[in-house]
């Protein structure tokens, strides 16, 4: 058991190598890997992401050793190393701690423990499906490019204080768009031919009004370093989608990424815009009917775990309520009924199975033979 002196002297050197990481980004492909990173675990605090990212800058998906056990069926493979995150401590707080700590709260973290967690390429088991597999497919097709993009620009228009308008292409001097912090506006090329790009212009037009606007922390940095952050975020947006993004160019952020106070603060600021983002982009291609996952030719619903399989259910159920045509409607009704017949015949098997291993237990009279005794 090492002693606590090693364990305190070990969680430094984890947080110092992930350090070294980030420090690292002084080139547009790592800083294309580390915004991967960040696309695909924006639920995760920025500490947590840098981590993964210093371990193991490939991961898609990670869970703990049970967790992959018991939600997704699938085992960690023998020798297999696990990514180290951290993990709050939350202690229960006595009248004297919250004297102490100056507030109300019941409970607080105390600090934090390093566990191990394990990328879905270290496991083995039953498939993993994801709804961002079904978006990219759906996405493909220009035109719900097109329904996303006019549903971001309807959305800020309508829920938010910025204002989204569209100008001929000829009369930005070559840009695809920008954004005004005096009248909070973005204007974007309408007439951009790449429906891809202009979604992600729009994106990064959004990403500067929320981090350089007139009130922002960031608004006097350098232009480049502007630019850097907005790109970064539309490259995450996009990637959240499923979209490519190969060509697009992040430029260079060595100008900034030799200060390590200076770089947290810039990522900091980019995953939390980008998480907003992504939270965005998820909620109007679920409105706009684009995660319709029950649509891929692999989903076979008999390899699919029963916890799955009933998250499967109640996504339909929620979907058809949801749906904004018949033709749609009735498809989401077809795929249900395929659901609830294959719960229906797993649940049938798990009884009869149960009534072969256990005979003592006594079964139910069918309503024919209680109505021949009568």
């Amino acid at each position: 058991m090492p002693s606590k002196v090693e364990t305190e002297k070990w969680k430094r050197q984890l947080v110092e190598n992930a350090e070294k990481e980030i420090l690292k980004l002084t080139d547009s492909e790592k800083f294309k890997s580390y915004l991967d990173t960040v696309a695909k675990f924006h639920r995760y605090s920025q500490r947590n992401i840098d981590l993964i990212y210093s371990q193991n800058p490939s991961a898609s998906q990670v869970a703990g050793f049970k967790k992959w056990q018991n939600d997704f069926k699938r085992s960690v493979n023998k020798g297999e190393k696990g990514i180290r995150i951290a993990a709050p401590i939350i202690k229960k707080l006595t009248p004297e701690d919250q004297k102490r700590l100056d507030t109300t709260e019941e409970k607080a973290i105390v600090g934090y423990r390093y566990i191990p967690v394990f990328d879905i390429s270290q496991t083995s088991g039953e498939p993993v499906l994801s709804a961002k597999d079904f978006v990219k497919e759906n996405l493909a097709d220009h035109q719900n490019v097109t329904s996303l993009y006019n549903a971001f620009k309807d959305y800020l228009n309508q829920q938010t204080d910025l204002k989204v308008s569209e100008v001929p292409l000829a009369t930005l001097n070559g840009a695809k768009g920008y954004f005004q912090p005096s009248t909070n506006e973005i204007v974007i090329g309408g007439d951009e031919p790449d429906n891809a790009l202009k979604l992600k212009t729009l994106y990064h037009e959004y990403a500067h009004s929320q981090l350089h606007g007139l009130k922002s922390a960031f608004k006097d940095r350098p232009r480049a370093y502007q630019e850097t952050q907005a790109e970064a975020v539309a490259y995450v947006a996009m990637q959240n989608i499923g979209v490519d993004t190969s060509n697009y160019s992040l430029g260079y952020v060595a100008t900034w990424a030799k200060d390590t106070a200076v770089i947290h603060s810039a990522l900091s600021e980019i995953q939390q815009v980008s998480n907003k983002v992504i939270e965005l982009s998820d909620g109007l291609t679920k409105q706009l009917g684009l995660q319709e996952a029950q649509k891929e030719p692999e989903h076979d619903l008999k390899m699919l775990a029963a916890q799955s399989l009933n998250k499967s259910y109640q996504s339909l159920q929620q979907q058809i309520q949801q749906a904004t045509s018949p033709q749609q409607k009735a498809q989401f009704k077809n795929q249900l009924n395929d659901v609830h017949q294959e719960i229906s015949d797993r649940t049938q098997k798990q009884l009869k199975a149960f009534a072969e291993q256990n005979p003592e237990i006594k079964q139910p009279e069918s309503e024919l033979d209680q109505s021949l005794k009568r």
